[in-house]
Order: C-alpha cells, then structure tokens, then sequence
C-alpha cells in the first residue's frame, strides 16, 4: 500500500510544465500507513531482500482477534524491530520518489513540502522514541512531540532548526499565507503562520494543551504540567498496549531536558510554576468552552 499511496500521489500532481502550474496547482496530502500496525506486513520481495520469515495477517484459529493481537505484539514477534525499520525504509524511499518527481517536473522549488507524524512511536510496532519518554497513547514528550520536517528550496533556509513550539494546527495558516491568500473574517483559527520560525527561532507558541478526558499536559517552551488519573484507561494501555503513561501530577522542567521520569518532577519545588500552569490551563479550557 505504501508504493500504491505515492502511484496515486503522482498521478494526482499531474504531468507539470509551466501551463500546468499556474493553471492547476494542488495540495495533496498522502498519509501512509506505515509505519503501523502490523509491522510484518510487507510486499514479499522486501521480505526476501531482508531475509525475513512472512507472518498471516491473522491467526484464523484464534477464538477471539483482539486476544490473538495482543500476543503478536511486542515483546513477542521475532525480529520486530526487522519489520518496523523495513517498513520504515520503504516509506522512506516512496517519500523520496514523490521529490524525485517534483524535481524532473520542474516543480521542487514551487512546491512547500512538509513531512509530520500524528503521534510518537508505538512500542507495540518496537518504535523507539529515545531519548524522550513515554510512547504514543501518552502525553509524555515521546507521545507528543513528533518529526516536523519542511522543505521548499529557495524558500526555506535548508539546514535549519527551530525551537519554536508549534504544532500540526499550523498548518492551515501556513499554507493560506505560503499561496498568498488569506483565512476567511471571523473564522477561528488556532494555529499561527509558522514562516517566522523559517528565518528565526523566536516564533510559535507561548504554550500548548493535551486534553484526552483522563490525562492532560500544558506545555511551555521551558515547563511542562501533566496529569493523569490513575484508572482504567491506564490500566488498559498496561495491559493492551504495553505503555505505561503515568499517574499524578507532574512538573519538568522541559525546556532544559527530555526526561520526564518521577525523578525529573519538580512540582514541589516549584509551586508557582504549578499554578501558573494551572491557570493558562483553566483560561484554556474557558476560551474553548470546556
């Protein structure tokens, strides 16, 4: 599926030239299923190449789906790591062949590209979020915090990075503002025009929520509140999902480190942080109508 995702990516950009530009120019947003559940599942001649055994994508004799995917998961399936990092290199080389098109249609330097995961990796997959903390279904940084790649030669500074705090909200401006065009009066919008932190690292936002019903987190470019109740949400992802996300209130200084561990808490030292916290929080959710 990954290589028939970019076939129909391609067919979609059209054949390109300069008529064709200005006449029809297009977004196209390609979301792979890779890297995901079932990590083993890829195209025999991948297999082959990596001398990987091939797995049925379901065990027919299982009583019961859910029952028999847990079993599969980690840390059960031999060579897991094997079938997440081969379907992460064919991802990989499928996003490459869509630049690749781009460049022979003459089109690299008219076209913003950017490249975003939804969550952090799953250890379900045997993703490896190292050095952050914690797995996707968490608020923690390895649950939140996610590749944010863009690329527009000519444009776009290459070789620079920013520690402005932004997220997939921005998107929307950033396209709108990136054509030229502008939002429609009154239409609210979360997110801001990211072409600032292009140039300098000064831009983005003064804070950002989490909010799941049963964990939240407020982050600021130096701190990080989050919360989690300790109930049957969390035992469920212990039991399912092999993560752990924590329970309790907890404050890191983020700004200075990636560790978030019960060691790295220091809301007891830093009340008026907490509070701080709390309040855009509580401001947050009034202005969202939570």
């Amino acid at each position: 599926m990954t290589v028939e995702f970019t076939d129909q990516a391609i067919a979609f950009m059209g054949e390109g030239g300069a008529e064709a530009q200005e006449q029809d120019p297009f977004f196209c947003m390609v979301a792979y299923n890779a890297v995901h559940n079932f990590a083993w599942q890829l195209p025999q001649d991948e297999l082959d190449a990596r001398a990987l055994p091939a797995h049925d994508d379901f065990d027919s004799d299982a009583a019961d789906y859910v029952d028999w995917y847990d079993g599969a998961i980690s840390p059960h399936l031999e060579h897991g790591r094997a079938y997440y990092v081969a379907q992460l290199e064919v991802m990989d080389r499928e996003i490459g062949r869509m630049l690749d098109y781009l460049e022979a249609t003459g089109r690299r330097e008219d076209t913003l590209e950017v490249y975003l995961t939804d969550n952090g990796g799953s250890t379900c997959n045997y993703g490896d979020n190292t050095p952050l903390h914690g797995t996707k279904y968490s608020l923690f940084e390895g649950g939140v915090r996610v590749p944010f790649l863009v690329s527009w030669p000519g444009t776009v500074p290459a070789g620079r990075h920013s520690t402005a705090l932004v997220s997939a909200m921005d998107l929307l401006p950033t396209f709108v503002a990136a054509a030229g065009a502008g939002l429609p009066d009154g239409l609210a919008i979360d997110g801001k025009d990211l072409r600032p932190a292009w140039y300098a690292s000064g831009a983005g936002h003064d804070a950002l929520h989490f909010d799941t019903g049963f964990q939240w987190a407020v982050r600021t470019p130096a701190w990080k509140l989050r919360s989690v109740d300790d109930g049957p949400h969390r035992e469920a992802l212990q039991r399912v999902e092999h993560t752990d996300i924590g329970q309790g209130l907890s404050l890191v200084p983020i700004g200075e480190s990636p560790d978030e561990s019960a060691a790295a808490d220091v809301k007891d030292q830093h009340p008026e942080v907490v509070q701080e916290l709390l309040a855009l929080r509580e401001a947050w959710l009034e202005r969202i109508g939570g």
